[in-house]
């Protein structure tokens, strides 16, 4: 079986599983308690933190640990937003019609229960938003502007370099999901303010994430209690997951350029292939500005669903888009958003390479091309 699934999630890496072992076992203390098993835990915290932080090139105290990208999503959106509001009054938030659920959900919500109004900024038919109309989309009371440094579904990468300098100019917080970007593009020096990522993409446990938020922005916190992560997230911490996630992060970092530079060739390799044996097949998401390891297509005239179900069979197993989405009836807003009718955004296939992948995908081609034959007859 293969295994190309990735963005929904990956196997934890035997590194991963051996550094943070000893905090589920031996080094078992609270972190906030004031003894030596506690303390020892709280030290192995901090390096986690100043670990992770120096990838993101943040101050270590910028750095929230959180559950998972889904809770840094919802923490830097709201938190940012209703903070904003309580500061100055501030109630728009600028966002893409192409996020991820954390994110549209999370502006939903304050729209709701704070009156927010949100603006969703129109991306192109590859998922790309020109920073122009960002620009245009700012108000004085615009909050914070949060877009996906990548896209969950298609792969698209955004010109964040571009969005940043357009929301410093007019002192507006840029918030960037970076949970699909992390491991394959670089995660300092964007320019953003605030910045989240998820353990599960990179080869830690799920249940691990963190939100980078610098120190000088304002973040209500979402949840109460013992004051832990300086106050902005309660609930003991998660020490083991702090330090996988920091293992992986590095892990990553380490090997990010080589290792996206050779699956990036062997997605372009593999995107061509489909597309000459498959004539149904249309490539989705920008063409030049992906992400490495991100290759998805519609295929118009089957079903998405029924082409997994012939790929699994044949040993491939992949996906029709977001996880999070899995079991939807609704077509992929991501793809009805770039412009692609509901009927075909529906034949959405996804496929998602692992980090070290070094071998052509020659019989996954033949693979799409036989199960795509088998649905339409």
């Amino acid at each position: 079986m293969l295994y190309l699934d990735n963005a929904a999630t990956t196997p934890v890496r035997r590194e991963v599983l051996e550094a943070m072992t000893p905090f589920l076992t031996r080094t078992f203390g609270n972190p906030s308690s004031h003894h030596t098993v506690g303390e020892a835990s709280a030290r192995a915290l901090d390096d986690a933190r100043a670990r992770v932080a120096h990838i993101l090139g943040v101050r270590a105290g910028d750095v929230v640990f959180t559950s998972g990208g889904t809770e840094a999503d919802n923490l830097a959106v709201k938190g940012i937003a209703v903070a904003a509001h309580l500061a100055r009054g501030a109630r728009h938030l600028v966002t893409l019609p192409i996020e991820h659920e954390a994110v549209l959900q999370s502006a939903d919500f304050l729209a709701r229960v704070h009156g927010f109004e949100i603006t969703l900024v129109p991306v192109d038919g590859g998922g790309r938003v020109s920073p122009s109309a960002i620009a245009d989309a700012l108000r004085d009371d615009t909050a914070l502007v949060s877009v996906g440094y990548a896209n969950n579904e298609v792969g698209t990468v955004q010109d964040v370099a571009a969005i940043a300098a357009v929301c410093r100019e007019r002192g507006i917080p840029l918030h960037l999901d970076a949970v699909q970007a992390a491991g394959w593009l670089p995660l300092g020096g964007t320019g953003a303010d605030a910045l989240s990522i998820a353990g599960h993409k990179l080869g830690a446990p799920k249940g691990t994430g963190a939100l980078a938020v610098r120190g000088r922005i304002p973040l209500e916190p979402l949840v109460h209690g013992g004051g832990q992560e300086r106050g902005r997230r309660s609930g003991t911490e998660n020490v083991a997951g702090a330090v996988a996630l920091a293992t992986a992060l590095e892990l990553a970092e380490a090997e990010r350029e080589e290792d996206a530079a050779a699956v990036a060739a062997l997605r372009d390799a593999f995107i061509a292939r489909v597309l000459a044996a498959v004539p149904r097949a249309r490539l989705t998401g920008d063409r030049v500005h992906r992400l490495p390891g991100t290759a998805s297509f519609t295929f118009a005239g089957t079903s998405g669903e029924a082409v997994l179900l012939e790929l699994e069979r044949r040993g491939v197993v992949s996906s029709s888009g977001s996880a999070c989405a899995a079991g939807a009836d609704e077509p992929s807003h991501v793809l009805t958003a770039m412009g692609i009718d509901r009927e075909t955004a529906q034949t959405a296939v996804r496929f998602t390479f692992p980090h070290g992948l070094r071998q052509d995908l020659d019989a996954v081609a033949a693979a799409v091309a036989a199960s795509v034959a088998a649905v339409t007859g």
